[in-house]
């Protein structure tokens, strides 16, 4: 096997090691999401839950209209605690975004992650929100500003 061969050999192993790495991490992330059965899954309502980074450098805020699951609160702190410190605001957001879809399905979901007003990033803030393929409920969202 020629060198180049070998250098392209070893490049392909070691994206594989690092895509399963990331995987695994992912996996374990959202192993840490809790959730319990909705009480009542034909109405649509709003839940919220907020809680700090690992780091405490940015609050991060839960809204969502859930379908068959609701989050335990207490989990979401630990899921918190347990997330990778992120280089951004919007990789976290996104991040968080992936693992309680993943886990959670909602109709609606949305998270808003602001930087600790102490800290180098203060009045950055990221908001970034999913939903459904055809669920709409706009009186439902229309009161998101004041939940």
């Amino acid at each position: 096997m020629t060198e180049t061969r070998k250098d392209i050999s070893q490049a392909a192993a070691d994206a594989l090691a690092q895509d399963a790495a990331i995987v695994k991490a992912r996996l374990e992330r959202q192993a840490r999401i809790e959730t319990t059965h909705n009480p009542l899954p034909r109405v649509d309502y709003l839940c919220k839950v907020v809680g700090k980074s690992s780091n405490d450098a940015a609050t991060i805020t839960l809204r969502y209209v859930p379908d068959k699951l609701l989050i335990q609160e207490e989990a979401f702190g630990i899921y918190l605690a347990a997330l990778p410190v992120t280089e951004t605001l919007e990789s976290l957001a996104a991040m968080v975004l992936d693992d309680l879809n993943n886990e959670l399905v909602p109709r609606f979901l949305q998270i808003c992650v602001a930087a600790s007003r102490d800290g180098l990033d203060a009045g950055h803030a990221v908001l970034i929100e999913d939903r459904r393929p055809r669920w709409d409920n706009a009186a439902l969202l229309a009161r998101l500003p004041n939940f």
